[in-house]
Formats: structure tokens, C-alpha cells, sequence
């Protein structure tokens, strides 16, 4: 038997768990046949992938993001209107920074929560392409919590009680947490709640993976608050500190995660301080 063909980059683990950073990559290129394959394998093996020193523009960004599959459109989801690339920031477009009171803020807070991205919508994230451009000179990392490794960690019979079950997800139950105005805006309520099985198989590996957000507002079969301690007891298993990696951001750092086996949340930084990531979801 042949020996497999060597990969197009060298990997090292940025969590025992879960999580590798790719060396050698540089992304304009990922479109070249071997280094494409090699990356989406990469994605379905370990979840997250890290590429450091990119420095992507727009237009490379959403070239690299289409190879994953077709770009999520959120000119309705975005406070700032963006429809491709969304921009996590707090930098105003004068060169300032906003106001801790500022709507655009209190839903960046919202982001703080573990979640996953648009388990609201009705075609659900595949992946989150995200790239640093501005970093605070303290705090603001992303951390991140494998759904898959958390789920194997599960005594089996709640595994087993897990695969009968689904969640309803509302993009407004997790702004409510945050600021009860905050969940009143349009942007909030204009989507239909959706329903989606607690637990995913990658089709690929075929490992199981938790699918679960801060947006689930209620279990299938469950009364409400019956339901709401199951997903808070299932959040906190995911994210038992020794299963969270934490990325201290660099500027053209760019992180490409598994939405149906990953939760990410963001943290706190001085908010006087600019930050801003750029952020690519591509639909299931």
C-alpha cells in the first residue's frame, strides 16, 4: 500500500482536545486543488484552524470563505449593514471608538455569551472565517469549546436521552440576557424560531458533536424551565475550563472553526481601546 501523499503545510495543536494551527499556508493560495483539499480535511479532523500572519483584504477573505461553501448574506443580521463581511468592532467610522451605552456594543456583549452563529436562521453556519485587523493592547481574545469533545465526555445514558432531543433556537432570547431593548430590535425578531436536533454527525469523520447555543429558548418535550437548567448544565460541560482554548489575537491571525462542533464566545477588553475582527460565515 502507498504511502499517503505528504500535506501541503506542518500542523502543531493549540488544544489537546481539539484545534490546530496550520504552518506554511498562505491563503491566497488555498484554492490550488491539494492545498484546498488538505485544509477541508483539516476542518472536518480537528474543528478550528489557525493561520497567523495573513492579512487578508476583502476580496481575498471571500474568496478564501467560498471554498467552504456559499457565503451567508446578513445585511439583515448586522447593526452596521454589511452584507458578506461583518465587522466585530467597536471603532466608529470618524476613527473613535463607541460609547459603552451604544446598541453596537451591548450586542458585541451579546457575542460574550457561548454560542454558536445563526442557529437562528434557516439555513444554519457551516464555518466562521474570522480575521484580526485591530487588537486591544489587553483582553479581547476568543475562546473557543469543542461541542465533539464535549459531547464523548457526556455519561452515556444522557448521550443516548440527547439523540431523541432538539432545541429551538431565537435570536432574541440570547440579546434579552443581554439588555431586554436590545432583544426588541427588528433585526432581533424578524426571523421564524427554528428547531435543530441536539446532536450533529459530521458526515466526513462521522463523530457526534453537541449543536447548542446561548439563542436555545426551549427543549423539545421539556417544560420551560426544566429545559432551560438542561441547556445551562450542558453549556457548562461544554465548557469546563480545561476543554476552552483561549486565542490572544495577533493582527492577520485568521481563525476558520467548525459551527456544528465548536462554541466560541468573545471577552471583555477596555472598551476605550479600538478592536475590530472581520467575520465570514458560510451557510451549511
Amino acid at each position: 500500500m502507498s504511502e499517503p501523499a505528504p500535506l501541503p503545510f506542518q500542523t502543531t495543536a493549540v488544544h489537546p482536545l481539539f484545534g490546530v494551527e496550520l504552518l506554511g499556508c498562505d491563503l491566497r493560495r488555498a484554492g490550488e486543488p491539494e492545498l484546498h483539499a488538505a485544509i477541508r480535511q483539516a476542518f472536518e479532523n480537528h474543528s478550528l484552524l489557525l493561520f497567523r500572519g495573513q492579512h487578508l483584504n476583502d476580496e481575498d477573505h471571500l474568496a478564501f470563505a467560498k471554498l467552504f461553501g456559499p457565503i451567508e448574506d446578513r445585511s439583515n443580521i448586522r447593526m452596521d449593514g454589511l452584507a458578506k463581511i461583518s465587522g466585530v468592532s467597536n471603532e466608529t467610522d470618524d476613527g473613535g471608538v463607541l460609547d459603552e451605552t451604544n446598541l453596537r456594543l451591548l450586542d458585541l456583549q451579546a457575542n460574550m455569551l457561548w454560542h454558536t452563529d445563526s442557529t437562528f436562521l434557516p439555513v444554519p453556519a457551516l464555518a466562521n472565517i474570522l480575521q484580526a485587523r485591530v487588537v486591544p493592547k489587553e483582553g479581547g481574545a476568543t475562546e473557543f469549546a469543542s461541542t465533539r469533545a464535549g459531547f464523548k465526555a457526556l455519561p452515556p445514558e444522557l448521550q443516548q436521552r440527547l439523540r431523541s432531543l432538539s432545541f429551538h433556537h431565537r435570536y432574541s432570547h440570547s440579546r434579552a440576557r443581554i439588555d431586554p431593548e436590545l432583544a426588541k430590535l427588528k433585526r432581533f425578531t424578524m426571523w421564524p424560531d427554528t428547531e435543530w436536533r441536539a446532536v450533529w454527525t459530521n458526515p466526513v469523520t462521522g463523530e457526534e458533536a453537541l449543536y447548542i447555543a446561548s439563542h436555545v429558548f426551549a427543549v423539545s418535550g421539556m417544560e420551560a424551565e426544566e429545559g432551560a437548567a438542561l441547556v445551562d448544565e450542558l453549556i457548562a460541560a461544554m465548557t469546563r475550563p480545561e476543554m476552552v482554548y483561549a486565542h490572544h489575537w495577533q493582527p492577520g491571525d485568521v481563525i476558520v472553526w467548525d459551527e456544528r462542533a465548536v462554541l466560541h464566545r468573545g471577552t471583555p477588553w477596555p472598551y476605550k481601546q479600538p478592536r475590530t475582527l472581520v467575520s465570514v460565515c458560510v451557510s451549511a
